[in-house]
């Protein structure tokens, strides 16, 4: 059991962060929602209740749908684009899909390989894109939600100062809707972009998301 958790240390201690986090926000956000009921002569309501609310939901799949939106753009950009210096980049001679000797696919793959990797056509093509294919999912599908969350949300700020309600695709061409959306994205492209950089100049040692702390700051990705 030891070694499971050590095994599993990283995405065990971000999982029980995630979860505390979510916690907090619930409790916080269950606080700061009634005590605005009461400013407004509204009525409070329970902690179930306001879980399973639009004003919750909508406050998380902001979120969620920036984060993926983040780990979608970056893994379509790196294959491609590079950042001379940057762990976080190919070396410039490496942009592309790479060839099958590189990627260990085929008639290329090791004994160890795995099954999709070995098999060739469509299978080994749908396996070197699943990766891609289902960030893009999770992002479709929490900013499909996020939209439904925050329209029912608006409807219901703008029933509460008794003005008419609007459709879906009108919420979707709201100001409202974009102001909430695009505040997340640009700081995850922000947070992206600056951590590659960085990472070209400053260390973290011991850590495989920088480069050894006495690496050139020309070397790029696996170069060091």
């Amino acid at each position: 059991m030891r070694r499971v958790v050590r095994d599993n240390s990283l995405g065990l201690v971000f999982g029980g962060l995630f979860l505390l986090s979510l916690a907090g926000q619930a409790i916080a956000g269950h606080i700061s929602y009634n005590q605005e009921q009461l400013e407004h002569n509204g009525e409070a309501i329970s902690l179930v209740r306001y879980l399973t609310s639009s004003s919750f939901g909508q406050a998380v799949m902001e979120n969620w749908q920036s984060e993926y939106l983040q780990f979608l753009t970056f893994l379509m950009l790196t294959i491609w684009l590079v950042q001379r210096g940057s762990p976080e980049s190919k070396r410039p001679d490496k942009a592309g899909r790479e060839s099958e000797k590189e990627q260990m696919i085929g008639k290329a793959a090791k004994a160890d390989s795995p099954n999709p990797a070995k098999a060739g056509g469509w299978l080994t093509a749908l396996y070197g894109n699943s990766l891609v294919i289902v960030m893009a999912l999770i992002f479709l599908l929490t900013w499909l939600t996020q939209s439904l969350t925050g329209w029912s949300a608006y409807n219901q700020e703008l029933t509460d100062h008794h003005a008419p309600r609007i459709d879906w695709l009108s919420y979707l061409g709201n100001a409202d809707f974009w102001q909430s959306t695009l505040q997340n994205w640009q700081s995850e492209f922000l947070a992206v972009g600056s951590f590659a950089v960085f990472a070209i100049y400053l260390r973290q040692r011991g850590s495989p998301e920088s480069k050894p702390v006495g690496a050139a700051h020309t070397d790029t990705g696996i170069e060091s």
